[in-house]
């Protein structure tokens, strides 16, 4: 059995969906579910005995220690997390309660576990962390991407909470000898993921002749992973990753967030017609402060070590993408109540067309 946070979330509740079809062990899910945690993700398993639901908090450090001593998980596999750099500019102290208080506790909760096992209990054991490439800031046009021993340089709210769960995590390893394994991904898109992110916010809007805004001049450039590849890249990590090591996973898919936006319309041209080019209703906003203008990762070292590499080219994962937002309106229509259009209006009632 696997002990996995945050498993309602959009990649969590893909890894859960994904472990599960593959065959592993059973699954204890836990997550808060807040505003972007969401049941109806993870609906094809109702029933599935393999998979136990629990509501609750990482930081709650009795629930947690009681969950690890009840089903004695032979791995964690952390996703928990705020993870908007939007929201985090907005509000940053939920991000810091959770990224950071919510990650020590977690961690407080598994070691004095660990501590406690005996023989290959103990020695296989295994806490994987799920952290995220905005902790080494922001690259040139023409710098080298981001590898394993780029220096942090977190440059906003979100990515700050991350760097410093991450730097907890290598410490509790190094330290006390906690058999920790930390991956940095690239930007996550497929299916599940909640509407505030760019490519989800883009197939909505457009599906309802909202203007598609895009911050600053679009040139913003990301790595984009299809989320399903990322899902094979953690279960390698788990099964091959050394303790105490970093894993970059990426998905070889550097693209302007304009070039991003305008693939989605032409898919959209293609999918779903409705008159006009979806492209008309492109509108730039005021940008976000302190943007970050470029992510690139160096996926070498668990391609060589752990023989893992994307599957999916980023045409191939966004035609996926656009027709799973499709062919689940009924998912869509849940996702698109107050809370969510709430964040909307606070976050774009100031930036207008520029």
């Amino acid at each position: 059995m696997i002990l996995v946070t945050g498993g309602a979330g959009f990649i969590g509740s893909n890894f859960v969906l994904d472990w599960l079809v593959g065959g592993g062990e059973s699954v204890v899910n836990l997550d808060k579910l807040t505003y972007a945690g969401n049941l109806r993700n993870l609906a094809a398993l109702d029933g599935d005995r393999r998979h136990v639901f629990v509501r609750g908090d990482i930081a709650d450090q009795e629930l947690v220690r009681g969950l690890l001593e009840q089903h004695r998980p032979r791995a964690v596999v952390h996703f928990a997390a705020e993870s908007h750099v939007d929201r985090s500019i907005l509000g940053p102290e939920e991000f810091i309660q959770t990224n950071v208080v919510g990650t020590f506790r977690l961690l407080e909760s598994v070691r004095a576990h660990w501590q406690m096992l005996r023989g290959d209990e103990k020695a296989t054991f295994r806490f994987l962390h799920v952290s995220t490439d905005e902790v080494y800031g922001s690259l040139g046009p023409n710098d080298s991407p981001f590898s394993e021993t780029t220096p942090y340089a977190p440059n906003s709210p979100y990515s700050a909470s991350k760097a410093a769960s991450d730097h907890l995590v290598r410490s509790c390893h190094h330290t006390y000898g906690l058999p920790t394994l930390t991956t940095n991904c690239s930007n996550n898109y497929g299916p599940y993921q909640f509407p505030e992110k760019l490519i989800p916010l883009m197939i909505l809007n457009a599906l309802q002749g909202k203007p598609l805004p895009v911050y600053g001049d679009g040139r913003n450039v990301r790595d984009w992973l299809y989320v399903g590849d990322h899902c094979a890249a953690i279960r390698a990590v788990l099964a091959k990753g050394r303790p105490g090591e970093v894993y970059n996973i990426g998905g070889n898919s550097e693209k302007t967030n304009l070039e991003v936006v305008n693939s989605v319309c032409t898919l959209l041209d293609e999918l779903h017609p409705q008159g006009k080019p979806h492209d008309r209703l492109v509108a730039f906003v005021k940008d976000r402060p302190g943007h970050d203008r470029r992510y690139a990762i160096d996926a070498g070292k668990i391609e060589r070590e752990l023989d893992w590499r994307p599957t999916e080219s980023f045409e191939t994962g966004i035609h996926k993408t656009v027709e799973w937002y499709l062919d689940n309106q009924g998912w869509v229509a849940n996702v698109l109540s107050g809370e969510y259009q709430k964040w909307v209006d606070i976050n774009y009632r100031e930036r207008g067309r520029q």
